[in-house]
C-alpha cells in the first residue's frame, strides 16, 4: 500500500515527464538555424527555467506554475512548429497535410491538458462518480488515464513534426508511415477541410 507522501512523490515524478517532453522540443525549435551563441544561451535559459519550475513544483507541491509553464511550452511548440512547416515544406500539398497532422496533435494536447486540469480540480468527485456508476461507464471518468493517452498522441505528433521539419526540407508525404492514429486522423481532417491540391 502506498502512503500518501509516497503517492504525492509519484504524482510529482509523473508530472516531471511533462517538462521532460516539452523542454527538449522547445530547445530544438528555438535553436533551429540559430547561431552557436544563441543555441548556447537558449540551452542555459531553458535549463534554468526547467530547474526552477520543477524544484518549485516538487518542493512546494505548487501546481499553478507547473500547469501554466507546461501550457505555455505546448503553445510555443505548436506556433513555432507551424512557422517552421511553412519554411521547410515548399510543396503546398505536403504543407497542408503536415498542418492537418499538426492540428490533430494540438487538439490532442489541448483536450488532454483540459481533462488533466479537470482531473486535478475534481479528483474526489470523479472517484466518487466512478464508484457510483461502476464499470464500464467508470472508464470514461478516468480523466488521468485519458490525459496520458491524449498527451502521448500529441507528444508523438510534436516529436515527429519537430524532427521532420528541423532535419531538412520535406519533399515526400510521411503521413501514412506515422503511427496510428495519425494517418486516419489526417485523412479525417482532410475530408473536413477539403483535399490539398497536389503539385
Amino acid at each position: 500500500m502506498l502512503t500518501n507522501s509516497r503517492l504525492t512523490e509519484l504524482v510529482l515524478a509523473d508530472e516531471l515527464s511533462m517538462h521532460l517532453l516539452t523542454t527538449p522540443l522547445l530547445y530544438r525549435i528555438l535553436t533551429f538555424k540559430a547561431t552557436p551563441e544563441r543555441t548556447k544561451l537558449v540551452g542555459i535559459i531553458l535549463s534554468v527555467l526547467f530547474t526552477i519550475v520543477m524544484v518549485v513544483h516538487m518542493v512546494m507541491d505548487e501546481f499553478l506554475l507547473h500547469a501554466v509553464s507546461f501550457g505555455l511550452a505546448v503553445y510555443m511548440i505548436a506556433t513555432r512548429t507551424s512557422k517552421i512547416i511553412s519554411q521547410q515544406v515548399p510543396d503546398p500539398f505536403l504543407r497542408k497535410k503536415l498542418r492537418n497532422v499538426s492540428f490533430f496533435g494540438i487538439f490532442c494536447f489541448g483536450l488532454g491538458y483540459f481533462v488533466w486540469l479537470i482531473d486535478d480540480w475534481a479528483c474526489g468527485t470523479l472517484i466518487k462518480t466512478r464508484h457510483a456508476v461502476g464499470l464500464p461507464l467508470a472508464f470514461f471518468t478516468e480523466l488521468h488515464g485519458w490525459w496520458h493517452i491524449l498527451t502521448a498522441i500529441g507528444g508523438y505528433v510534436a516529436v515527429v513534426l519537430v524532427d521532420l521539419v528541423t532535419t531538412g526540407e520535406v519533399h515526400e508525404d510521411p503521413t501514412e508511415q506515422l503511427a496510428w492514429p495519425i494517418p486516419p486522423a489526417a485523412r479525417f481532417i482532410e475530408s473536413l477541410t477539403g483535399p490539398a491540391k497536389q503539385k
